[in-house]
C-alpha cells in the first residue's frame, strides 16, 4: 500500500459524499472507477474499504440507497439525504481548512507577509 493511501484513507467518507454531491447518485463499482479517474490512477479504492464506508454513512443517515434493475442484475444506488448534504458541505469545509493548516505548516512562509 503506497504511503498517500493512508492518508486518503481517512477522507474517504468525504470524497464519496462529495462525489455524490456533484453527481447525484452513483454504485459502488462507479465512485471507485471515479476516484481512479479523477486522481489519475494515483488513487485506488478497494471495495474492502468502500463499502463498509458507504454502510457507516447509510447507518449515519447520510445516504439513501436504491435497487435498480439495470442489464437483469439488481444494482445499488448511494444518494446523499438532505442531512447528507448538509455534513457534506460541513466536512469539505474542515477538509479546506485542514489543507490550508497543513499548507502553512509545510511551507511556513506560506501565510507570512515580507
Amino acid at each position: 500500500m503506497k504511503k498517500q493511501q493512508q492518508l486518503y484513507k481517512g477522507s474517504l467518507s468525504t470524497i464519496i459524499m462529495k462525489l455524490l454531491e456533484q453527481k447525484g447518485k452513483m454504485y459502488g463499482y462507479e465512485i471507485t472507477q471515479k476516484v481512479k479517474e479523477i486522481t489519475g490512477g494515483e488513487m485506488n479504492i478497494t471495495e474492502g474499504a468502500l463499502y463498509p464506508a458507504l454502510h457507516k454513512l447509510e447507518a449515519e443517515g447520510h445516504l439513501d440507497v436504491e435497487m435498480e434493475k439495470v442489464d437483469g442484475r439488481i444494482r445499488k444506488y448511494y444518494r446523499l439525504t438532505e442531512s447528507g448534504e448538509k455534513e457534506t458541505v460541513s466536512r469539505m469545509e474542515e477538509l479546506e481548512n485542514f489543507i490550508r493548516n497543513m499548507q502553512t505548516i509545510v511551507r511556513p512562509d506560506f501565510g507570512v507577509d515580507l
